[in-house]
């Protein structure tokens, strides 16, 4: 069943769908986490149900994220993506907080020639957990904030919240 709740952000109101989970703190793991505006983002679907309450613990988590009191989420997801979208994926949740790596950077990491920057960034933007799954941590070569589904002022909003200072 898929269930759904807002909250209040320093980035507006957020959207979280879930899928019910006996494994999931809270029993709900996390398939999208969208913000007004977002390109791709969530839009809730008549056979959703709304459960604030499911979301208790995935609240609490992104509030103390908010709060700089939290600076690694463990939430459980929802799996989706194509392999190559969960290599991405995988190696988003691996970036610290408070630091940045490059299209370029990914793409070694997953083990892809450095010429697949356009698609580790088409990767990165199809990301369906933002926040969470810390894309907004991938910046340009050069240094300079690029591509992000949720605009680019929120983009410098979490790494500000991050203590992390880039090139414009």
């Amino acid at each position: 069943m898929t269930v759904y709740t807002t909250m209040d952000s320093p980035l507006g109101e957020l959207l979280l769908v879930g899928e019910e989970s006996a494994t999931a703190k809270g029993g709900i793991a996390l398939a999208s986490l969208s913000v007004p505006g977002q390109k791709y983002g969530a839009a809730v679907q008549a056979n959703w149900s709304e459960d604030a309450e499911a979301f208790t613990e995935i609240v609490s988590q992104l509030r103390s994220y908010f709060d700089s009191r939290l600076t690694r989420f463990d939430i459980e997801y929802v799996s989706g993506g194509s392999d190559f979208q969960q290599r991405v994926w995988k190696a988003l949740e691996a970036i610290p907080y408070g630091t940045t790596l490059s299209y370029g950077e990914i793409a070694t990491r997953i083990g892809a020639p450095r010429a697949a920057v356009r698609a580790v960034g088409t990767a990165i933007g199809a990301n369906p957990l933002l926040v969470v799954r810390p894309c907004h941590r991938v910046i340009g070569a050069s240094g300079a904030l690029t591509g992000y589904a949720g605009g680019l002022e929120r983009k410098r909003q979490l790494l500000d919240l991050e203590n992390v200072h880039q090139a414009a």
